[in-house]
């Protein structure tokens, strides 16, 4: 329980108040000055805080910026002046060298045999290349007299009218029809022959050898006649530019007892055989399948073409499939009219 105040103590606290209302006014009065002093402090405080905030924010900026100040200037390495380039002068480009600037060879084109021209000429491949490359200006691959004579559709024989002599048949060997072809070639069949048919399927026969010019006239005027010459051209050779006139050619057929075509050929024993071996003889299936794009006949799988022992084995081991590629020739699938 509350004890109330002492009377004394309560008149006493009213004795000590003015009684015209003194009091209030100053009271009021000091509420008054005292809001205005609150305010004062009030933006005293918002400002110096603001103030302490700006300093603080940027007080490590300026210390930075005055540690730089202090820092020593340190100027940027001089640039090398770069030299103008030297001119260049391109590599001389370098050239194969010509065969025919060899009197080995000169030599033996004048008076030798077509073999010593490509043993002087420093082997197979080395005369290969140097047709192929253009280094060989004094090998003319027209010259219809040539066992690297190349006659197509865009090389037509050197003399267009060249007749071979002399000419042989292949002793031992069975014929169809004529056989007739240059001696050196009936030599090299007589050994292929021989190697069917101790080493192989079986025997080889010649359904074909040389053919004149005169002959190929009428040959070709006759398929000419049935089949178109659109379709005769793709059979058989114009005139002038038949392999068959430079009797390098011969076109086999398989015998047993007696021979076959040369249509049946392609499936027999014997076509396959050759197809492997005919090089160690010198000689090359001239129309492969899949060559006419280069060669412009389709395939002939018995029409052998005789180049030497030489280039056959340069031509077999480099996988070639047609003289044209073999020389470095440009395809010849049509002729130029």
């Amino acid at each position: 329980m509350t004890e109330p105040d002492p009377p004394q103590a309560h008149d006493v606290a009213q004795a000590a108040l003015p009684a015209d209302g003194t009091v209030a006014r100053h009271a009021r009065g000091s509420s008054r000055r005292l809001v205005w002093v609150g305010i004062a402090v009030a933006a005293a405080l918002v400002l110096g805080g603001s103030a302490a905030v700006t300093a603080a924010l940027t007080a490590p900026v300026d210390e930075v910026r005055a540690v730089n100040d202090r820092s020593p200037a340190v100027d940027p390495p001089p640039i090398a002046s770069i030299p103008d380039p030297e001119p260049h002068s391109p590599e001389p480009a370098v050239e194969t060298p010509s065969p025919c600037d060899d009197p080995a060879v000169v030599a033996a084109l004048d008076e030798g045999t077509d073999a010593g021209v490509i043993a002087a000429a420093g082997g197979g491949e080395a005369f290969r290349a140097a047709i192929a490359t253009g280094a060989a200006h004094c090998i003319d691959l027209s010259a219809a007299d040539r066992i690297w004579v190349v006659v197509n559709k865009r090389h037509p024989l050197d003399p267009i009218d060249y007749w071979p002599i002399p000419q042989a048949q292949a002793a031992g060997v069975q014929r169809t029809s004529g056989g007739h072809m240059r001696a050196d070639v009936a030599a090299a069949l007589e050994d292929l022959a021989s190697a069917a048919v101790t080493d192989g399927p079986g025997a080889i026969g010649v359904n074909s050898g040389f053919r004149s010019y005169d002959f190929q006239v009428s040959t070709y005027s006759g398929y000419v006649s049935s089949l178109g010459q659109v379709a005769a051209d793709r059979t058989s050779a114009r005139p002038g530019h038949s392999e068959h006139q430079t009797g390098l050619a011969v076109d086999v057929v398989a015998c047993s007892g007696g021979c076959g075509g040369i249509e049946g050929f392609g499936r027999t024993a014997q076509a396959d055989w050759v197809a492997a071996n005919a090089w160690r003889f010198g000689f090359v299936v001239r129309y492969e399948d899949g060559q006419a794009d280069v060669t412009g006949y389709d395939a002939e799988p018995w029409h052998l073409r005789y180049i030497g022992i030489d280039l056959a084995a340069v031509y077999h081991e480099g996988g070639y499939r047609s003289l044209e590629d073999f020389f470095g020739l440009e395809p010849a699938p049509d002729y130029r009219r």
